[in-house]
């Protein structure tokens, strides 16, 4: 007797059938083979060829015949599976997402800092909450009032071709020379900085962005316009504030290639800090400072002129930053770890 088609052998624990395999059930049944026989040709339980027959037989003869049919066995199979999904425990867990809003709206929180953050202090048992992927699936079903318009990055993330350019400036110390440790972000004390413009006007205000790559401890330091005198006046600031302890605090400093940072390798002579340039058009290369000016134009936006902000909002956007519970710090934030970074290297020197 000719074989329509064998799987035995083939087939995987727990598999679902196939819309052939359920052709082979209804027409070994049409040649009268036994169920058994017909579960050990496709490789499967006996008890799922009897299911399959109980939920692809139809009504023939107004009733007085029932018979297997195979498109009506994937029917039924489709619309069970259309139906099948874990049940939303979003009523059951209502205080955890009138937690999660509250942080969401009042203090900027992404979604996973809610989540982690509420499991690093302890505000909820594991069993009060749902995990992020569910509470970015609740957002997409509109059971929050979070929307997906209100997510800043969830809708303006795309691929980007990449372009390699050719190296038409070099300000320094190339960033292929910069050490590979400090990648790791295991030591304190290197840096990435930019710069952050509001308008084009060459008489507007601009933001020296600078961030720790350890800590993610991240400053926003107004400065008079965007030339290089007013980036090297900054760094002297920096320098009196910090005294005998700058080249702790500050060992590496990379930064990009404008014509902002021209005199930025002039640090070098007057202090142990060394300063790397990434390549050009490569701004992956300081992604984190990269990354820290796109969530502060969620208050900063491009366009507006720095010189409408006043300082206390300066402030603000900058405490915000640095009080954010961080996945990366294990829901800690990048104030904390700084502070601590900060009192051993004073202690130390004590």
């Amino acid at each position: 007797m000719d074989q329509l088609h064998s799987t035995t052998n083939e087939r995987k624990k727990g598999q679902h059938l196939t819309f052939e395999e359920r052709v082979i059930i209804q027409t070994r049944l049409k040649d009268g083979f036994s169920r058994r026989a017909i579960a050990k040709e496709i490789g499967c339980a006996v008890s799922t060829v009897c299911n399959e027959i109980k939920r692809g037989s139809v009504e023939l003869y107004k009733g007085r015949i029932h018979r297997y049919k195979a498109k009506a066995g994937q029917e039924a199979y489709e619309e069970h599976r259309r139906s099948c999904r874990r049940p939303y425990d979003f009523l059951e867990k209502s205080a955890f997402i009138a937690y999660v809003e509250k942080h969401f709206f009042e203090d900027h929180w992404s979604l996973d800092a809610c989540v982690g953050r509420a499991l690093a202090d302890q505000s909820f048992q594991r069993c009060e909450m749902v995990c992020t992927k569910t509470l970015y699936a609740y957002a997409d079903l509109g059971l929050l009032r979070i929307r997906n318009i209100d997510l800043p990055t969830k809708l303006r993330r795309s691929g980007k071709h990449r372009r390699i350019r050719n190296n038409k400036r070099i300000l320094g110390r190339s960033i292929e020379e910069r050490p590979e440790s400090i990648n790791e972000r295991t030591e304190f004390g290197h840096w990435e900085c930019d710069l952050v413009i509001g308008s084009k006007s060459d008489e507007d205000d601009a933001l020296l962005t600078m961030i720790e790559r350890k800590t993610r401890e991240y400053w926003m330091i107004r400065i008079a316009n965007k030339r290089p005198e007013s980036v090297m006046a900054a760094l002297e600031s920096l320098k009196a504030q910090y005294s005998e302890h700058f080249s702790d605090v500050f060992k590496t400093i990379t930064t990009d290639n404008g014509s902002e940072f021209a005199s930025l390798s002039e640090l070098e002579k007057t202090a142990k800090t060394l300063v790397y340039f990434a390549h050009p058009y490569t701004s992956c290369e300081k992604g984190s400072v990269e990354n820290h000016n796109g969530l502060i134009r969620r208050f900063i936006h491009k366009g507006k002129r720095i010189d409408s902000y006043s300082d206390e909002q300066i402030s603000q956007v900058e405490l915000w930053c640095n009080s954010l519970p961080r996945k990366m710090l294990g829901y800690q934030t990048p104030d904390d770890l700084f502070e601590e970074e900060l009192d051993r290297i004073y202690n130390t020197a004590a």
